[in-house]
C-alpha cells in the first residue's frame, strides 16, 4: 500500500495458509507488531480466523503517518 507524498509504509505477501503484512517503520508503531528483527521493520502474520481487526486497523493508521519507505 502507498501513501500519497509519504512513501510505502507496508508491504504483504500471501501465502497458502497466512497473509504476512509488513510495516516498514514497524519499531514506530504501538505496540510493536511481533515478528522480526531488522532495524526498523516488523511484521504479522495473519492466520484464518486469527485477525484482531481493532489492533491491525490502529498498527496501519500509525504507519500511514509516519514518513514512508521510497516514493510514492
Amino acid at each position: 500500500m502507498a501513501s500519497r507524498a509519504k512513501g510505502w509504509f507496508l508491504g504483504f505477501h500471501v501465502f497458502t495458509h497466512y497473509v504476512k503484512v509488513t510495516f516498514f517503520r514497524g519499531t514506530s508503531l504501538r505496540p510493536v507488531p511481533p515478528g522480526g528483527t531488522g532495524k526498523d521493520a516488523r511484521w504479522i502474520d495473519i492466520h484464518e480466523d486469527d485477525l484482531d481487526e481493532a489492533r491491525m486497523a490502529t498498527w496501519v493508521k500509525q504507519a500511514a503517518a509516519i514518513p514512508g519507505w521510497g516514493k510514492a
